[in-house]
């Protein structure tokens, strides 16, 4: 079984027992999250595709660790004009370990 949910303004599919990296989350580690905006479940072939949510799914996760991704570097440069910038970025990441489907 599976589900799309919308979890801090992305979209991604879960099932039970996996791990995702999503957006930085409110709260600590360990903690319990829930995630309401459901938007299809497939169980053993039988669809379900909310409008706009699926009324009555709730996905549960523990919230395992905060961490920054990777540094991504940011080059512009003008040719011929002298002009060079250099700018860094690193997102602030949860992972979650998604418990079940309910």
């Amino acid at each position: 079984m599976y589900a799309i949910v919308e979890i801090a303004g992305q979209q991604f599919k879960v099932e039970a027992g996996r791990k995702i990296f999503v957006n930085r989350l409110k709260g600590d580690k360990g903690d319990a999250v829930e995630f309401t905006k459901v938007l299809l479940t497939d169980a053993e072939g039988t669809v379900k595709i909310g409008a706009p949510y699926v009324e009555g799914v709730v996905v549960k996760a523990t919230i395992v660790d905060h961490l920054r991704a990777d540094k991504v570097k940011v080059f512009k440069k003008t040719r011929r004009k002298g002009y060079q910038k250099l700018n860094g970025h690193r997102q602030c990441l949860t992972q979650i370990l998604i418990n079940e489907i309910a």
